[in-house]
């Protein structure tokens, strides 16, 4: 599924197969959207032009990148780029590198080192990417310990050292969002429940707080902010059911239902006949993408799952929504070409066009 959480059968390499985490389809200022996969040692892009169709894909560069990819994006539309880069020391040592793209279509800047979270060692974990409310950077990872650590961008430019968060036993795919006052939290599971870091005021390093005692399927979570601005975590728990925790809104997770498949969750918002909706996607059993949706931040009104598109044996899928507050999904099986559909405008439900390759 989208965001997907794999470790590989060798640690010390890194990802063995393609992955992605976060938002890999981004829409610029002008509504216009991009797509970024990591592809031959480097991350490759495709750009919607205005007449409706797509260019690509262009290389972005990336200088031996391995098969995996981190987006985040700020509220000034810059899209920046995390991916993990090995070192010319150490065999099968790697270390965090960033790029950032300003304007859809355009160049992305130069691929930049960010180290890692130990000062140097294999890979440890999948980052994961926010941007705060003024554009600031937050690359999250797990470390050699276990726990998580950041690497922040400053106010002036250039980045903090690592802070540790602490923690430890934690899912090597945690998720990053910003919350609606424009502040980072970071969730992830531990062997014994959910574990949230959260800032209290901008820039400031965020705080691990108590875990939540869980049943929780590690490499499933989604996480979205919601229209009272607080955020929502998704995940499978052990049972196989789709659950939903807003700590800022209940104490307890929600479950929301069965879910269709054993993968990771993709979520976003859109509208959906007018109201502010939020749709969670995964894929089925049977290998086609599965979508749901509910009233946002209405837990108790369940879900009712509609598969769509071919079959795969392997499918990434992502989320988001176009200017017009539609829906718009973009999916990937096995490292090919994308193909995207939007929510057809005009229609009752959650109604979709046929797929198409970007391609």
């Amino acid at each position: 599924m989208a965001n997907r959480s794999q470790a590989p059968t060798d640690r010390s390499h890194g990802p063995a197969a393609p992955v992605l985490q976060g938002g890999w389809l981004t829409r610029g200022e002008e509504g216009r959207f991009s797509a970024y996969l990591p592809r031959d040692g480097e991350v490759v892009r495709w750009t919607e032009e205005p007449g409706g169709g797509w260019s690509g894909p262009v290389s972005l560069g990336g200088d031996g990148l391995t098969p995996f990819l981190a987006v985040g994006q700020g509220a000034d539309r810059y899209v920046h780029l995390v991916g993990l880069r090995p070192t010319g020391g150490d065999e099968g040592h790697v270390e965090l590198v960033h790029a950032v793209q300003f304007q859809t279509g355009r160049p992305a800047a130069a691929w930049r080192p960010l180290g890692h979270s130990n000062g140097k060692g294999p890979w440890t974990g999948n980052p994961a990417v926010a941007v705060d409310a003024q554009g600031r950077v937050y690359a999250f990872v797990r470390n050699g310990g276990g726990g998580l650590s950041v690497r922040a961008q400053k106010d002036a430019g250039g980045w903090h050292p690592w802070w540790d968060l602490k923690g430890s036993r934690t899912d090597p795919s945690p998720v990053a969002l910003t919350n609606g006052s424009g502040l980072v939290e970071l969730y992830s599971s531990h062997a014994t429940g959910l574990v949230r870091y959260v800032q209290r005021e901008a820039g400031a390093k965020p705080l691990r707080e108590e875990i939540l005692p869980a049943s929780v399927t590690m490499g499933t979570l989604a996480a979205v902010t919601g229209p009272s601005g607080h955020a929502t975590l998704f995940y499978l728990d052990q049972e196989g059911r789709v659950m939903a925790w807003s700590p800022e809104r209940s104490l307890q997770p929600t479950p929301l239902g069965k879910a269709v498949g054993t993968g990771r969750l993709s979520a976003a918002r859109c509208r959906i006949d007018g109201f502010d909706c939020t749709v969670l996607a995964q894929q089925s059993e049977g290998g086609r993408l599965a979508l749901a949706a509910y009233p946002s931040e209405q837990e108790t009104e369940g879900l009712d799952w509609s598969e769509t598109g071919e079959r795969h044996g392997h499918l990434d899928a992502v989320l988001t929504r176009g200017l017009d507050g539609g829906l718009v999904a973009m999916t990937v099986a096995d490292g090919g070409t994308p193909v995207t559909t939007r929510q057809k405008v005009g229609a009752e439900g959650l109604l979709l066009e046929g797929w198409r390759s970007i391609g």
